[in-house]
This record gives C-alpha cells, structure tokens and sequence, in this order.
C-alpha cells in the first residue's frame, strides 16, 4: 500500500484507540476536558510513528519529527498540569455541553478529535515523505516560523497561568503580557503554527493539500470551538469585567491595542 495512505490509516487506528480509552476514562470520572490533553499528546504519537515508517530526505523528516515532538509535548504538559489540577471538577464548557450531549455524542467528539489529529498531520506526512534534498530556504523559513509559534503560544499560557496562580486575581480578567493586547494571544500562535506548517510542506509533492490546515484551524478558532465558546464562558463566568475587556482588547492580534 502506498504510504501516503498507511501512514494516515496508522496513525488513525493508534490514536483512535487512545481516545476510546480516554473516553471510557472520562466516564469513570466524569470529565470529558481530558480530551483536550491526549488530543495534544497524540500528534507525540503521530510523529513517532511518522519517524519509524516514513522513507523521505532524512533531514527533512527529522525536522519535522523534532518539531512536532516538541510542540505536542510543550502543550500536552501544560494542559495535564492545567486539567490535572481539577480532575474531579470538569471545565466549564465540557459541563455546558454535557447539559446537551448524550454519552453516545461525547464519544464522537472523542473520536473526531482523533480524526482531526491525523488530519492536521497532512502536511507532516506529506515532508517526511518528500525524497528530495537539500532543505530549501522556504522550509528554513517555515521551520523558524514554527519554533517561535511554539515559543510564543508557551510564553502566552506562562503568562495566563501566572495570572491564575495569584489568589488576589481570583475572578479578574488577565490582562498581564500579551493578554494586555490580545484576549486569544494562544491561539494567535497556535493558527500561526499552521501558517508556518504549510510553508514548510509547500514545496513537498502534493503540499498545497496543507493549506486545508490553517484554513480549517482558523474556521473552529474564529467559528466553533476556540473563540466563541473561550469568551461565552468568560462572560459567564467574568460577567461585566469581561465584556469591558472585549470592547478595549483585539480578540486576536497581540500587537494590536485598542484605544
């Protein structure tokens, strides 16, 4: 079989298998916000996977597999610490989609994560396949572009943590670092990330298929699952101090103030 296609159907059947585990987990506990962690740690496992059975240029693959081992871990740890902390009390969205959502929706969701773990990998699958060599300066670029993407979306949860772990800040909005200029400055990184993904994959045969990346990442930040539902809970949650957040704060670009 052709290994632009095993690859993907491997990497679904392991992480897949992960997340049934992880949902009969959160059953027992009844904390569906776990998924959010093994969602991370399982691009670890994609990358694993791509470094034993991909065939492309030896550098390039290598690349790829150190950076996306390194992105996986950075926010795979950070959310363990993050929801670990409060296993025995689910966040706040996961309980408002719980008043919703059957068991039976809440392993589809489990399983759909899974699914768009692997296809977020397109572009991963697409350069650790690419034979040719050398790196040329577009992927140089790409790959700079995603070391600082990960540096940047970790200063941005440091500085929101930081925040949270003062008591005196209990019920304020965080307006220190970055989140002085941006509501979201995470996930402003973390669509970048993708941005830079796709210049890395590019050049790859068949890498303008990356572009589906950052497109569908800016589509659930902007529509679905990243925006809308962070700042519907922080008005719930912050009231009035949140909504005079949003009136003097960009909801994206962290060099942006408003006056």
């Amino acid at each position: 079989m052709n290994l632009f296609v095993w690859l993907p159907l491997l990497s679904f059947a392991c992480v897949s298998l992960v997340m049934v585990i992880i949902f009969l987990w959160a059953l027992k506990i009844k904390n569906n916000g776990i998924v959010d962690i093994f969602w991370a740690f399982n691009f670890l496992i994609i990358a694993f996977i791509i470094w034993v059975v991909s065939n492309g240029y030896e550098p390039r693959k290598n690349l790829v597999v150190a950076l996306t081992a390194l992105w996986s871990l950075r926010l795979g740890f950070y959310l363990l610490k993050r929801v670990g902390s409060h296993l025995k009390e689910e966040e706040g969205r996961y309980k408002a989609l719980r008043l919703e959502w059957s068991d039976g929706k809440f392993f589809f969701f489990f399983q759909m994560q899974a699914l768009s773990n692997v296809f977020l990998c397109i572009p991963f699958f697409i350069t650790s396949l690419n034979p040719n060599g050398p790196l040329n300066v577009l992927e140089y670029i790409g790959a700079a572009l995603w070391l600082a993407c990960i540096v940047g979306e970790g200063i941005s949860d440091w500085q929101l943590q930081h925040f949270k772990n003062n008591p005196a800040n209990k019920g304020k909005v965080c307006q220190y670092g970055l989140w002085n200029y941006s509501r979201h400055p995470n996930y402003f990184f973390q669509f970048m990330l993708w941005i830079s993904v796709t210049l890395l994959a590019i050049s790859s045969p068949y890498g303008w298929l990356s572009i589906l990346c950052p497109l569908s990442i800016g589509y659930l930040l902007f529509k679905v699952t990243g925006i809308p539902m962070t700042e519907e809970q922080a008005v719930r949650s912050k009231g009035e101090a949140y909504k005079d957040y949003q009136r003097t704060t960009s909801a994206f670009v962290p060099w942006f103030k408003k006056q």
